[in-house]
């Protein structure tokens, strides 16, 4: 994650400090810090540390609706955070709020 990525996910985080937050890059639905935690504890996926010392837990794109109702009935509150702009066109894209979920 870059530090341009990681101020987007600060500013989005602190607008929905109270769900989880589902951050798109590339292919992926990407979760960090205490975020991933609880992430991969309840849907069964790998936690990994990134190189500057962050939590990630990321599925792939098309398994939302995999993966979005166990969260759902886990009681968690989701925030889904999507790609605004063609990523082939700007090194950083910028990212959104698409949908929330709340339970």
């Amino acid at each position: 994650m870059t530090e341009e990525m990681l101020k987007q996910f600060h500013e989005l985080k602190k607008m929905h400090p109270d769900a989880l937050l589902l951050f798109r890059c590339g292919d992926f639905y990407e979760a960090y810090k205490n975020d991933a935690k609880e992430c991969a504890k309840l849907v069964g996926i790998v936690l990994t540390k990134q190189d500057d010392g962050h939590c990630l837990a990321a599925f792939p794109h098309h398994a939302l609706d995999t993966y979005l109702p166990r969260l759902i009935r886990a009681g968690k509150r989701i925030a889904i955070c999507d790609q605004l702009e063609d990523p082939r066109t700007r090194r950083l894209v910028k990212r959104g709020i698409t949908e929330e979920v709340a339970v």
